[in-house]
């Protein structure tokens, strides 16, 4: 670890995360949310945490690194409905897999939420999403990271955030230091259960609402700018999407519209959809066959990756 932390680019808190002791990033020097932030635990086991953080003012990045890291960094954008974001179940669940046993670099982003309170409003998560793709690639040599290597992978609202990311060609915030000259398009993006569609039936009544109560933009021009499946385009990097066919909270109508739109751009996906799952599986509550699916993922990632090897 000290040698990890040595390595670390300025804008790492001088003090590791309480949440996770680990290192972490910040996003903006600028920001303070420490009177707001809280962190609560809801789950009665230890060996199975599942923690969540909501109000986040200063939003940051938490940094688990591997041991050997094979050049290949993920951001991932865990979900929580907008209203909160989960750090266990869509965070650190993902570290065996795909820290300890791949080797992947993964920095987990606290985002903050859509809310007027914010200069970007809706687009404060897709704002902190975009900058931490940024610091990724501005600091890539620190952590072993091939800067063409770097993919986002997105939960449920956290899916919503990634698939505009990787959808969104313009920043949504304005520059700020060298490291908003870097790049913020993903080169691949893994889209799990993801909200895509603010539009009826299959949108997700939460996540909608809370988007389109962010902003003053007029709901029917908000629908189509905040449906990242409306701007897929040949600029769209490669997509990986999974969902449950039973899904009951986000419909797996969100996938199949992003899909059909790859389909349409020429944007090569890989998608997959299982009968049974629900919503929210992460890598605990998926059993059977739909237990397997990091190892899909892993796989697919080294075939994006491997003509930079």
């Amino acid at each position: 670890m000290s040698v990890l932390l040595l390595a670390l680019p300025a804008v790492v808190h001088a003090a590791l995360a309480r949440d996770d002791a680990v290192p972490t990033i910040v996003l903006w020097d600028t920001a303070e949310d420490a009177p707001t932030r809280r962190i609560t635990e809801r789950s009665d086991d230890p060996a199975l945490p599942d923690r969540i953080i909501e109000d986040v003012r200063a939003p940051y990045l938490a940094v688990y690194a591997p041991q050997r890291p094979n050049g290949t960094a993920l951001l991932v954008t865990p979900g929580g409905g907008y209203a909160r974001v989960v750090l266990d179940k869509e965070g650190t669940a993902l570290v065996p897999a795909f820290v300890d046993a791949a080797g992947i670099t993964l920095f987990v982003l606290r985002y903050r939420l859509p809310d007027r309170t914010h200069a970007e409003g809706a687009d404060a998560p897709l704002a902190d999403a975009q900058r931490a793709m940024r610091l990724i690639r501005a600091h890539a040599s620190d952590y072993g990271i091939d800067p063409a290597r770097v993919g986002v992978m997105g939960f449920s609202a956290g899916g919503h955030v990634a698939a505009r990311l990787a959808t969104t060609p313009d920043a949504v915030y304005a520059a700020t230091d060298a490291a908003d000259t870097q790049s913020f398009r993903p080169d691949f993006a893994l889209l799990v259960y993801p909200v895509i569609s603010m539009h009826a039936p299959v949108a997700h009544a939460g996540s909608r609402a809370r988007v389109l109560t962010a902003g003053d933009t007029p709901e029917a021009i908000a629908l189509d700018r905040y449906s990242p499946d409306l701007h897929v385009d040949s600029r769209t990097p490669p997509l990986f999407l999974l969902h449950a066919q039973d899904d009951d909270v986000v419909p797996v109508g969100n996938a199949l519209a992003m899909h059909a739109a790859a389909l349409r751009a020429g944007v090569p996906t890989s998608l997959h959809v299982f009968p049974h799952g629900g919503h929210g599986f992460g890598t605990r509550g998926a059993t059977g066959a739909l237990a397997r699916w990091p190892q899909l993922a892993i796989d697919w990632i080294q075939e994006q990756t491997r003509h930079h090897d």
